[in-house]
């Protein structure tokens, strides 16, 4: 006898032997029982979860001979042609090879006459989402008033691409994707029936594989059960959908937690060996990250996973882990996903990505283990002091350098003014350029050489990485500045371009900046942004050079004209030496 698919055999042939949809299972078989259908009803969910079996099956329990009945009997004459779609007045169109408007406009025309073999009329139209706009046009009046002896059945994986003139003349039922239970016992209950062998991990792993479509699990099951001669394994069902057993997800990352990366290299190469592709061990890595995080936020959340077998295993791996970890190995994880869709060498970006999760450094203090806390509490400690004392040491020195600056400047505007007389050139010292240092600049020159601020260079790359990934088109402009010092609430940001600076500033492009600080330096911060010549200006009136070297007094020059009066200078840095001419 030729093989049936068993999601063929197995098709539903009544409401009670659908899987998972009690619902709507429930709503069609009262009304059925009241007398209260409708003319047009939409089914809509996604692929596998019975929509088109339900229609059938709604079709021959309002033509049973002995009913209607809320439940077909499969017995009579009706029942069983309907089932082997050889009753004309049960019409199961495909729309997605019947899409035009003369096609419609036929089924317009047939909808008028009477049922000739049954008492009612069912169109069955499937993929109805494929229909062109002038198809639904045309149907719009026949779906809202048509002949009594007529209903219409709708089908749709995308119910967002119908016309809310359609939707709104039928009653709509969403179907929901089927529960791990559910597809598990039903799948066991189909290898009893056809004395297939299975393991209870392979029936578990099939179902999950099926993300709540039950013929694909049938589909699976099919495959699986024709290669291993009726014997189906946790380990043939591996090797057939090129999945990846939970122990070696559980060495992959013990590996990543130790930074062990010849032993994650060695790892990736027998994944590749056994035949596995690079873009699914990253699919099927995120999904175990993703479960680790949800094992270690959520308590009891094995209901909540995807590819959870043994929960206790998880737990122990997920405590090892930190939050934060697993945060950033799953944003890494997404990002090279993403490119790899894109690149010739999948492989080779699978590769980079765990590469780049074993050099993630140790977490902060408060996130790490009591254990690693109490082990390195009195060492912190003292470091915090030692910082503490060299931020007082070099606050004392800034301000010792301002007050010598403004006495210079202090005696020089007194004696000019006083005696009418300058001073003469070898002995009057001037700094070379800018000597005044601008209101409210203090705190950030004092805290240029900060903990803090140290910490946020090291981490500026993943600053403007996130900001790439936001939105590029602000990353071409934000990656053209650079932090120059910190304060408790504010980053400041140097850049040598004007047109850079005032595009970040918009108040859309600096919000953005600061959502992506907030979330990669762990506070909130402001954005300050200021030209970078300024800032060396700055630097320079606190007597310092921009590579941290002391700034000396040069003499004023031999030839006249600098130095004479302020405004002089002043001219001189903005138009330069050949286009000033001095007259006394």
């Amino acid at each position: 006898m030729e093989h049936i698919a068993l999601y063929r055999a197995w098709r539903p042939q009544s409401f009670q032997d659908m899987v998972g949809q009690q619902h709507i299972i429930r709503t069609l078989q009262n009304a059925i029982r009241e007398q209260r259908l409708s003319h047009a009803y939409l089914f809509s969910g996604p692929r596998g979860t019975g929509k088109t079996s339900a229609a059938k099956i709604l079709a021959k329990a309002v033509n049973c001979e002995k009913g209607p009945a809320a439940e077909p009997c499969n017995e009579c004459d009706a029942c069983r042609r309907i089932t082997a779609g050889a009753v004309m007045d049960v019409l199961e169109i495909d729309a997605a090879s019947n899409r035009g408007v003369e096609e419609i406009r036929d089924l317009r025309e047939k909808v008028k006459y009477a049922p000739t073999e049954v008492r009612q009329k069912v169109y069955i139209i499937d993929e109805v989402h494929m229909l062109t706009t002038e198809a639904f046009n045309a149907l719009l009046k026949t779906l809202e008033e048509p002949p009594p002896h007529v209903m219409f059945i709708l089908a749709t994986t995308e119910p967002h691409r119908l016309p809310a003139t359609v939707i709104s003349r039928c009653q709509r039922f969403d179907f929901r994707r089927v529960s791990l239970e559910e597809q598990s016992e039903r799948l066991r209950m189909i290898c009893e029936q056809e004395g297939i062998e299975a393991e209870k991990e392979a029936i578990d792993y099939i179902a999950r594989l099926s993300d709540g479509g039950m013929r694909d699990a049938l589909s699976v099951l099919d495959q699986i059960a024709s290669f291993s001669g009726r014997k189906v394994s946790y380990q043939q069902v591996l090797d057939m959908t090129g999945g990846i057993a939970s122990r070696q997800f559980a060495e992959l990352a013990k590996t990543l937690l130790a930074g062990d990366i010849g032993g994650m290299l060695q790892m990736i190469d027998s994944f590749m060996q056994e035949g596995k592709s690079a873009d699914k061990c990253m699919e099927n890595l995120l999904y175990y990250f993703r479960d680790l995080l949800m094992v270690k936020m959520v308590p009891q959340a094995d209901k909540l996973t995807e590819r959870v077998l043994d929960p206790q295993d998880f737990a122990e791996i997920a405590e090892a882990f930190t939050k934060s970890q697993l945060f950033r190995i799953i944003d890494t994880l997404n990002h090279y996903q993403t490119e790899m869709k894109y690149a010739v060498q999948p492989q080779t970006l699978f590769e980079v990505a765990l590469l780049k999760i074993c050099t993630f450094g140790a977490e902060s203090a408060e996130e790490q283990p009591a254990g690693a806390r109490s082990t390195g509490a009195s060492a912190d400690a003292s470091e915090v002091h030692h910082l503490r004392r060299q931020l007082a040491e070099l606050e004392a020195k800034l301000e010792r350098a301002l007050q010598g600056g403004l006495a210079v400047g202090g005696n020089a505007a007194g004696g000019a003014a006083a005696g009418g007389n300058r001073p003469s050139r070898s002995a009057a010292p001037r700094v070379a350029s800018k000597a005044k240092i601008p209101t409210g600049m203090e705190h950030y020159l004092a805290a240029r050489s900060s903990p803090e601020f140290l910490e946020i260079q090291q981490k500026w790359n993943q600053v403007l990485q996130a900001v790439k990934d936001a939105k590029i088109t602000i990353h071409a402009w934000f990656v053209n500045g650079e932090p120059v010092s910190v304060t408790e609430e504010n980053v400041l940001v140097a850049f040598k371009n004007d047109i850079h600076r005032e595009t970040t500033e918009k108040p859309a492009n600096k919000q953005v900046i600061e959502t992506v600080m907030e979330r990669q330096l762990g506070k909130p911060y402001h954005l300050v942004t200021m030209m970078l010549k300024d800032w060396t200006d700055a630097l320079q009136g606190a007597g310092e050079r921009p590579g941290g070297e002391p700034f000396e007094l040069e003499p004023l020059p031999e030839d006249g004209g600098s130095g004479k009066e302020p405004w002089v200078d002043e001219a001189l840095s903005i138009f330069g030496d050949d286009l000033v001419v001095i007259k006394e």
